[in-house]
């Protein structure tokens, strides 16, 4: 047992090592130290995590005190079932990579800028996990434009000129979705007094019928949606992933829009509450089609992708229209199978993108026609993109099986079944693209400018094939994933924070 009067401080230790270790990496000259340190604060935030989720699956609740001033009049990080589970899975998925970086990042980053590159990343991962573990709704406005600054600089890192353009587009959006949300706390703020979300939520039944809240509502929901990338907020998402260095391809497709969906879920649930939200303010109906349109038009428009990074930015449109159907479903199922899809997606996105990268650290390039007879060359990376493409089409024994199951499960709940079709057709339309991957690699002859291509380190290779396993692992045993998923929606919908 760890002692409860340690454990407390743990929310803020997550937040505050690798802020720190952020600054040390400034100091240093060689990159090899600089990933270092950075290898060294992932690791203690990941064991943070994993302790902080342990002790909050039974439904404790960790709130710490900044400065000892109490709440609502301090600032207090608090962690409960939800945040501890997105917490556990984005220091899992920073620990689990890192070791990757390594190799990638001296390839395509210039020597003198990697220190600054990992103290970035530090701020960004410092920045995310700051989202989760505040329960002061300025703060998580403060935590977001430093994770959304540092993805910026991060995105512009990347060897293609694109890179700037892009980190530029991402940079005039997510300004748009940053004021809509200050616009929308600010609000919150003059109506109730406070920046506490458990304060907010206990005072804003009195005043929820006002204009003021009722514009901090609009403006907070469009404001996540844009940070989300939910459709037709997306422009931003594809060129980012696409162009940005490969380890932040992985790293963002499988964190930065899990955590902005937690806001969503947080603020929809938490402040405003189910009644207010699906059925005074008839928003389920518009995330459910937004969601759908997402699902479709991200996966067909993947389909015509010569570029596999932007293909599998576009699925990734897709696979946030599915959350987002959870989300509008608005039932206990719906809002587990949006959570269970959270934590599975960032495994087989993961998945993905460390393949994609480890054929770009060999060839330098990720057009469909250079994967051609890849696999001849390259067997384990091969491998381990077919599997983490058999997630994302959700067969079985696989974690997207799981997810896909449990959105299924919901809709027979509310009786929506033509959109149990449209689900069922969305999954073909993964496999399209997908084979076409798995086509070139398999069964093309050799592309004559890859025939000196050989396989990527084990440093690169063991990252990649510990989320292979995962994907299996925790599509065969659902008792973490699910289980906590399941206790976390049952909480949501009860209104307790």
């Amino acid at each position: 047992m760890i002692d409860s009067g340690i454990a407390h401080h743990f929310p803020a230790l997550l937040v505050i090592i690798p802020l720190l270790a952020s600054a040390f990496c400034v100091l240093v000259k060689k990159g090899s130290t600089a990933w270092l340190i950075s290898a060294i604060a992932v690791t203690i935030s990941f064991a943070l995590a994993s302790i902080v989720l342990f002790s909050t699956s039974d439904g404790n609740i960790f709130s710490y005190h900044m400065g000892g001033w109490e709440p609502p009049y301090g600032i207090e990080y608090k962690t409960d079932i939800l945040n501890s589970f997105i917490i556990f899975l984005v220091a899992a998925m920073g620990a689990i990579m890192f070791p990757y970086a390594k190799k990638s990042v001296e390839q395509e980053i210039d020597t003198k800028k990697q220190p600054l590159f990992y103290s970035v990343y530090l701020l960004c991962f410092a920045g995310l996990l700051g989202i989760l573990s505040t329960n002061d709704i300025f703060n998580i406005y403060v935590f977001l434009e430093i994770s959304s600054l540092a993805m910026y600089s991060l995105i512009a890192m990347g060897k293609d000129r694109r890179a700037l353009t892009s980190a530029y587009e991402y940079l005039i959006l997510g300004t748009i979705g940053a004021t809509f949300i200050l616009i929308g706390i600010g609000l919150l703020y003059i109506t109730t007094g406070t920046l506490n979300i458990t304060d907010i939520a206990t005072r804003i039944n009195d005043v929820e019928d006002t204009r003021p809240i009722e514009a901090a509502f609009a403006f907070l929901t469009l404001g996540l949606m844009l940070k989300i990338a939910m459709f037709p907020l997306h422009i931003w998402l594809t060129n980012s992933y696409a162009y940005s260095p490969s380890f932040i391809s992985a790293f963002l497709a499988s964190t930065a829009t899990k955590v902005s969906v937690y806001v969503l879920i947080r603020v929809l649930y938490t402040i405003f509450g189910y009644e207010y939200c699906f059925e005074t303010m008839p928003l389920g109906g518009l995330i459910i089609a937004l969601g759908i349109a997402g699902i479709f038009i991200g996966s067909i428009t993947a389909i015509y992708q010569f570029n596999i990074k932007r293909m599998l930015a576009f699925s990734s449109v897709a696979q946030l229209g599915y959350i987002a159907l959870g989300i509008g479903i608005a039932n206990e199922t719906g809002l587990t199978a949006s959570l269970v899809h959270l934590f599975n997606h960032a495994l087989a996105k993961g998945c993905l993108f460390l393949a994609v990268g480890a054929v770009m650290y060999r060839i330098n390039r990720v057009r469909i026609i250079e994967f051609h007879g890849l696999a001849k060359k390259m067997p384990w990376t091969c491998a381990a993109f077919v599997v983490g493409g058999l997630s994302l089409i959700g067969v079985p024994f696989t974690t997207g099986f799981i997810s896909k199951w449990y959105f299924i499960k919901a809709l027979i709940e509310e009786g929506h079944f033509i959109l149990i079709a449209a689900l069922l057709i969305s999954s073909l339309l993964a496999v399209i693209y997908i084979w076409k991957v798995v086509e070139a690699a398999y069964f093309k002859p050799l592309n004559a400018r890859n025939k000196h291509a050989t396989e990527v380190p084990l440093s690169m290779l063991i990252p990649m094939w510990s989320l292979v396993i995962a994907n299996i692992y925790f599509g065969i045993n659902t008792e973490l994933t699910l289980g906590i998923a399941e206790k976390a929606s049952a909480y949501l919908l009860k209104g307790a924070f």
